[in-house]
């Protein structure tokens, strides 16, 4: 799903105009931004949270080239989904297809 396709479902679910629609998620995204590039953690309950990790800084190699590139530390947005979420994302998954075991007295097949 992209942006586009989020502001169109938000559009036709509160029957709102498109534009309407995208200044709400336009909303949304840029105090989950802001928030993030002030420290704070942003958690919705029954979604997920959202917080920065510190990554340290470490010497890295330019694939093209061999060089080594001084890699500098930086802080990386990160995504913890909440259990409800994976449980509602688990559950509408197909399972994959278990193998037939084979019946009484027969031999597999490999």
């Amino acid at each position: 799903m992209t942006k586009a396709d989020l502001i169109e479902e938000v559009s036709r679910v509160v029957e709102m105009t498109r534009k309407e629609s995208e200044v709400i998620v336009e909303a949304i995204f840029d105090s989950i931004v802001r928030s993030l590039r002030s420290g704070d953690k942003i958690e919705i309950r029954g979604f997920g949270s959202f917080r920065t990790r510190q990554r340290q800084p470490r010497v890295g190699r330019n694939p093209k080239t061999g060089a080594r590139v001084e890699v500098p530390a930086k802080k990386i947005p990160y995504f913890k989904p909440s259990k409800e979420l994976k449980d509602v994302v688990n559950s509408s998954a197909t399972p994959a297809a278990a193998p037939v075991a084979p019946a009484p007295g027969e031999t597999p097949t490999p």
